[in-house]
């Protein structure tokens, strides 16, 4: 896969897109985009798949791939497959989870991308997100 750096969440939702298509899954998609330490894609992992409003996974098996892939950092991704890209309270909690997790690992959540619809909801963009 040629490195795609990420400069912002529009070019993380256009590689998920580009690669992957989630937004026309019928059910929930969960993956991560592992990222090296010039913020390049090293890898598109899915990692879970679920039913019409959730896809569940554990913040073991993000950072499993993340570890595996030598990521320096990631970002999290999930498609809603009603077309409403409004964060649940499931997905605010999840990120919460992943966020901390990476804090400790060494490892940070950079994002939660959101896909539906021909949308996109960043957590970063939003300020639920910081970086830095």
């Amino acid at each position: 896969m040629d490195s795609k750096v990420i400069r912002s969440p529009r070019d993380a939702y256009q590689i998920i897109q580009t690669v992957l298509d989630i937004e026309h899954e019928a059910t929930e998609v969960f993956g991560i985009l592992t990222l090296n330490v010039k913020m390049a894609v090293a890898g598109i992992h899915v990692l879970s798949t679920g039913g019409l409003s959730s896809a569940i996974v554990h913040p073991r098996e993000v950072f499993k791939a993340a570890i595996l892939n030598n990521a320096t950092s990631i970002i999290c991704f999930h498609n809603h497959p009603s077309g409403d890209i409004s964060p649940s309270l499931e997905d605010i909690k999840m990120t919460e989870r992943l966020k901390d997790a990476g804090e400790l690992m060494g490892i940070p959540l950079m994002d939660h991308v959101i896909i539906g619809d021909g949308q996109y909801f960043s957590f970063q963009e939003q300020g639920m997100i910081i970086v830095g």
